[in-house]
């Protein structure tokens, strides 16, 4: 059994782990699957916007397939996310990737 296979198999038990859930879409990455990953992490965010982690990640995806426009959006939020849940570090890492993509 892949790992894809398995974490389904774990998420058939708890649907809604965001943890399972983002490593499914970081496996579709892997894979070059960035459209089920890119619906992976946007309901992630919709569902759980607190789920930090998930805004890089969305965001990359976003910008490596051109869709500049929606990466800093999601860089914005994620920003503003970690700025609200008092994560520095997340929030430095967001800033970053959002300036280097604006700048």
């Amino acid at each position: 059994m892949n790992r894809i296979e398995k974490i389904k198999e774990f998420l058939t038990a708890n649907p809604k782990d965001n943890f399972l859930r983002h490593a499914l879409a970081l496996e579709y990455i892997k894979e070059g699957n960035d459209a089920d990953a890119r619906i992976l992490f946007e309901n992630i965010l919709t569902e759980f916007p607190d789920y930090i982690g998930s805004y890089y990640h969305l965001a990359k995806l976003l910008e490596r397939n051109g869709d500049n426009t929606s990466a800093i959006s999601w860089y914005e939020k994620g920003m503003a996310a970690a700025k609200a849940a008092k994560d520095q570090h997340a929030y430095n890492e967001l800033q970053a990737a959002h300036e280097d993509l604006v700048y």
